[in-house]
């Protein structure tokens, strides 16, 4: 693998994406620069502002860690990795809930950081190695846009409050008032400005280029009113160095022995938090770039490598990191889809490192405010105005509920409750799914048992006392209690069946409530004296309801394989009622006869012309005898010949072994079946005798007999006609 990488880059370096790739890398590395400081400057204020630097410190080596490591292992060439905003909130709120104070402050909080950083790294290679990203990458999407607004807006209230402003619903007034205004309206004003920039021109360097135009023009109005450095960061208008000139590392063994491990213990639900939002900011950030680009990622070797960062990243005294997607993005416009982008970028955060805190001292702190805005504006741009266009009005409220929670409550109750109400409304559309996916009667669609006409009669008239379900999808609590309602409904109005059948044959799966209220109408339908017939329930469904019924009922229900098997019975149930009902039976007779005196006419003159057929065929045909069970064609059939069933009854089956059609006496059965090509094998359900027509005779009647021949292909269309119709 690293041969494969060395001679990756070996190649690069020689090839015409040499330049591409220092000029997206360089200014892909310098805007990393500008907003790690700005977002370390956020993390390390108030109480841990005197130890901005060795913050500001700790955030770039972990993003130079990441970026070096992801640009090396990742599959993406041109990866460009940072410290995301969402991450920044987490951090800050570590940060400024720690309990500890002077020394312990920051190094506990330095700990609290890194070890998330591990852990998160950890995860991410367990979810590599063993493969197991396509259970994590499904977020919904009103979540992550929910998600995404409500980050912005933190960050951009943060951003006020870091320029000397206190947000807050009952401070709006006063914000507006000259005085505040001056103290964040430039930094917003900038930061707005560049995000609508950067939107309109899609230019790497706007950010690089305008910040350096900004401190630049800051500087020369402190020159022009005489303000010297000092006391600029005196009045608090530029940083101050608190590192000694050393950025990293930021923590050294020694200063261990400051770590309060009851603080930290007390953080863990925040760093369980911040590793829960970094997983999530990964899955997106892979989402984002896979769409945005195109390109399909290998999400194991993704996390396999975003895990090895951020290890790299906490082993090295560095916060977590992941793949920034616009500046990847970016690589492929810019033709740097090589490896060697992201190692620059990376070099150019790591010589910051280099440098020291020295040019940390020449950062206005309005700049890092108006930062913050941008990184805002754009995820509020992202979140909350483009989802406006895309999604329905339900959804897109969700959004809007994780944003305005977010904002109030907090980062963890706004994503629980975007989590919350999407599985409300998932179950809400789910229950309103028909699980009928259709529904007919005997009368309508029969089973493929060919039955004597005078049993075709009585289904003819009685076949919509049978009822047939053909269920579809996951049954559970939601949706179950329609469709109990209904079949208890059916039980007690005017057309009341004689049977039930409920296939399950494509449902996918059901909950315990489902059973439960099926379980209560078995036993409803049972008392009522309804048989229900269920067909393909699977073995799950059968080990519940024998779990959820009192045995005697259990017992007493019909289970078969497949929806023909269970027609059939069903059929079998209407006419065993017809033929049991006494108190009417003349007049159920003489309408029986009345349907029945057309069709066995029919039927007789059939058979006569069957036998009349098989006598002048007599000469051309050989006699052949099938004990129960055995095959009369397919593969396992003795021979390829056209054979005439005189006696018994056989049955076609599909490959998969269910029925399609039944044979009797007077039907021909076909060696192959030209006509239906489900058709696998013919097996005899009871010993059969037939005729048998060699390919020879057949070929010799086609030269010599030519009327005799015409008069058997007649019959044969006949029969394979009325076979099919039969099976319908």
């Amino acid at each position: 693998m690293y041969r494969d990488i060395a001679s990756e880059l070996r190649a690069d370096i020689l090839s015409d994406k040499v330049v591409p790739a220092l000029f997206a890398g360089l200014t892909s590395g310098l805007g990393l620069l500008v907003a790690q400081i700005a977002f370390g400057s956020f993390i390390f204020s108030g109480a841990l502002a005197p130890y901005s630097s060795q913050g500001i410190g700790l955030v770039l080596f972990g993003n130079f860690a990441a970026c070096l490591v992801i640009a090396l292992a990742g599959g993406f060439r041109g990866a460009i990795s940072g410290l995301s905003p969402a991450l920044v909130l987490v951090m800050a709120l570590i940060g400024s809930t720690m309990d500890a104070g002077g020394e312990a402050l920051f190094v506990t909080t330095a700990g609290a950081l890194i070890l998330s950083a591990m852990a998160t790294g950890v995860c991410c290679v367990v979810i590599g190695h063993f493969r197991l990203s396509n259970l994590v990458r499904f977020i919904p999407y009103p979540v992550a846009g929910g998600f995404v607004a409500g980050i912005g807006g933190a960050v951009c209230l943060a951003a006020m409050s870091m320029m000397g402003a206190e947000p807050d619903w009952r401070t709006i007034p006063a914000l507006l008032e000259p005085a505040a205004l001056w103290k964040w309206g430039p930094g917003a004003a900038y930061g707005i400005a560049l995000y609508l920039a950067m939107k309109r021109w899609r230019n790497a360097l706007i950010l690089p280029v305008s910040v350096a135009i900004v401190v630049g023009a800051y500087h020369f109005v402190l020159a022009t009113l005489d303000i010297s450095g000092e006391e600029a960061r005196a009045a608090g208008l530029l940083f101050k160095s608190t590192a000694d000139g050393s950025l990293w590392p930021a923590l050294g063994i020694a200063d261990l022995a400051h770590l309060d491990w009851a603080a930290m213990a007390s953080q863990i639900p925040n760093m369980l938090t911040l590793l829960l939002i970094a997983l999530i900011c990964v899955i997106m950030n892979f989402a984002g770039l896979e769409l945005a680009a195109n390109h399909e990622l290998d999400w194991d070797r993704e996390f396999r490598a975003a895990g090895f960062a951020s290890l790299v990243a906490g082993l090295g005294g560095g916060t977590v990191a992941c793949t920034v997607v616009p500046a990847s993005l970016r690589s492929k416009l810019l033709g740097a889809t090589t490896r060697l982008t992201g190692i620059v970028a990376a070099l150019v955060i790591g010589g910051a490192l280099l440098l020291g805190d020295g040019m940390l001292e020449l950062i206005p702190i309005p700049l890092v405010g108006g930062i913050l805005f941008f990184a805002g504006s754009g995820m509020l741009d992202e979140g909350l105005l483009r989802s406006c266009k895309r999604l329905p009005w339900s959804e897109y409220g969700i959004i809007v509920l994780i944003f305005v929670v977010i904002i109030s409550f907090g980062l963890f109750e706004g994503v629980g409750a975007g989590m919350l109400a999407t599985l409300v409304f998932f179950v809400v559309r789910l229950s309103r799914v028909d699980l009928i996916e259709s529904r007919f009667t005997a009368r309508e669609h029969r089973s493929n048992k060919t039955r004597p006409v005078p049993d075709r009669a009585i289904l003819l008239t009685e076949g919509e006392d049978v009822h047939a379900y053909q269920l579809r999808g996951y049954i559970f609590f939601g949706s179950v209690c329609p469709l109990a309602d209904h079949l208890k409904k059916s039980l007690s109005g005017a057309s009341r069946p004689a049977c039930l059948m409920l296939d399950f044959a494509a449902v996918s799966g059901f909950d315990y409530s489902a059973v439960s209220v099926l379980s209560r109408f078995l036993q409803t339908a049972q008392a009522a004296g309804v048989p229900v017939v269920l067909s393909a329930p699977g073995e799950q469904l059968k080990s519940e309801l024998e779990r959820n019924l009192p045995p005697s009922v259990f017992q007493e229900l019909l289970i078969e394989p497949n929806a023909d098997t269970a027609l059939e019975r069903c059929e079998e149930t209407v006419i065993e009622t017809w033929k049991a009902d006494v108190s009417t039976s003349d007049k159920r007779r003489e309408l029986l006869l009345a349907h029945t005196a057309d069709e066995l006419e029919r039927y007789l003159e059939r058979q006569i012309h069957f036998e009349d057929l098989i006598e002048e065929l007599r000469g051309w045909l050989e006699p052949r005898q099938y004990d129960a069970g055995e095959a009369l064609a397919g593969p396992d059939a003795p021979g390829e010949d056209l054979q005439l069933l005189l006696s018994g009854r056989a049955c076609a089956y599909d490959s998969a072994g269910s029925r399609l059609y039944e044979y009797g006496p007077g039907d021909a059965i076909w060696p192959t079946a030209p006509l239906d090509e489900k058709e696998a094998s013919v097996v005899a359900d009871e010993p059969c005798r037939t005729m048998v027509l060699t390919p020879a005779a057949q070929h010799w009647l086609d030269e010599h007999e030519e009327s005799l021949a015409i008069k058997l292909y007649r019959y044969l269309l006949t029969s394979r006609h009325r076979t099919g119709s039969e099976a319908g």
